[in-house]
């Protein structure tokens, strides 16, 4: 499915210079909701055309960082999709219509295993993860996590991701002049996967951080009460 969808898009690249930032939004924003879709083939190439200074505004380093805010906000508005979805229709509907939007009731009970496992920082940590990315805003619509933490949370992660997908296609366009865009996408997610542990620890060691502030804060606020 990637090499269809990247087939596609790669038509769409070739208006990157006027449109490239709408579309990556827009790509971001179905990738982050119900919706199959791969952020590879949107982020990847996002960060190989800022380099090479193919999109708007022609500074790469300005494009970077404007595609990776593109893609962050696109990521939250997808994610807000899922959320405010299973926030108004709640379990029962969802799991009875569900199934005709790519929403298996397997699928979404494993998300809402692991969101009541390990609670709000999932919506951090899961936005790094394949798989369970995109679903895990449904839990917390069903659980009515507060939307201002919501936000925050799925922001920071989305905002790493898609700075992540950008770097690996920053880096590509130095090491090779010529690339088709199907090749970028693939040596991209193999790159990706080579270095993937060390994301995974990087992650470990964020969470661990949150996890110690969050006790020395909570520690402080009772002793000030």
């Amino acid at each position: 499915m990637t090499e269809l969808l990247a087939g596609h898009v790669e038509q769409l690249a070739t208006h990157a210079h006027l449109w490239g930032f709408l579309m990556i939004f827009a790509f971001m924003a179905v990738e982050s909701s119900f919706i199959p879709f791969p952020s590879e083939i949107v982020m990847i190439p996002a960060g190989f055309m800022a380099a090479r200074s193919e999109l708007l505004f022609g500074i790469p380093t300005v494009d970077m960082t404007v595609a990776i805010a593109c893609g962050t906000l696109g990521s939250l508005a997808g994610a807000y999709v899922n959320y405010f979805i299973s926030l108004w229709l709640g379990r029962p509907l969802l799991f009875k219509y569900g199934q005709y939007v790519f929403l298996k009731k397997d699928t979404v009970e494993s998300a809402e295993a692991v969101f009541r496992k390990y609670g709000d920082i999932t919506t951090f940590v899961c936005r790094l993860l394949p798989a369970i990315r995109q679903l895990i805003s449904i839990p917390a619509g069903l659980s009515r996590m507060p939307l201002g933490k919501f936000s925050v949370y799925t922001a920071a992660g989305a905002g790493i991701w898609s700075a992540i997908l950008a770097w690996i296609g920053w880096s590509l366009a130095s090491l090779a002049k010529n690339m088709s865009y199907r090749e970028m996408v693939f040596k991209g997610r193999d790159m990706l996967r080579a270095h993937f542990l060390w994301i995974i620890l990087g992650l470990i060691l964020a969470v661990a951080a949150y996890a110690l502030v969050h006790k020395i804060v909570t520690k402080t606020a009772k002793r000030s009460v």
